[in-house]
């Protein structure tokens, strides 16, 4: 019988983080955007005052898959909510519902602790993804779409480069 273990990430598994991190970033053709080392995700995850968390999947102790989330806040609803940055979950474990416990477990962490909206975002193009986040009856919100700013744009508008 095989078992499915969900448990938060621990001090020392920033290697194996990292590395489903480069899977993740693989699978969705961003592999070249990864920048981070073991060193920064052990100290986002477990340094003085952690703000983002892991949660990882083991199919019979091995790791399977993670999910990769932080709070956020709606001033709309006066409470926090959970930001799912990343899920992932390795092709040979796929199709045994571990993205949909991982899924359940932290909507189980929203509802313990009040948290208003269990939110995430989907690259339009992933097909597969959509239509399971639409299976667990999750709302696709067609009329917003993420902004960012990085590299030299943030720099100029955080004042470090001129214009």
């Amino acid at each position: 019988m095989t078992a499915l273990t969900i448990r938060a990430a621990r001090p020392g598994e920033s290697g194996l983080i990292l590395s489903l991190v480069r899977e993740l970033a693989a699978y969705e053709r961003l592999a070249h955007e990864v920048d981070a080392t073991e060193d920064m995700i052990e100290t986002a995850l477990f340094g003085a005052d952690p703000r983002p968390f892991c949660t990882l999947a083991l199919w019979d102790g091995v790791p399977a898959g993670f999910a990769l989330w932080f709070l956020n806040f709606s001033s709309f609803r006066g409470r926090h909510g959970l930001y799912l940055e990343d899920l992932f979950v390795r092709p040979e474990f796929r199709r045994r519902g571990i993205a949909r416990a991982l899924f359940a477990h932290l909507a189980q962490r929203c509802v313990r602790e009040g948290w208003t909206r269990f939110e995430w975002a989907v690259l339009d193009w992933n097909a597969p993804a959509i239509a399971f986040y639409e299976a667990m009856s999750a709302t696709v919100l067609p009329d917003w779409r993420i902004c960012r700013l990085t590299g030299r744009a943030l720099a100029r508008l955080g004042g470090e480069m001129p214009a």
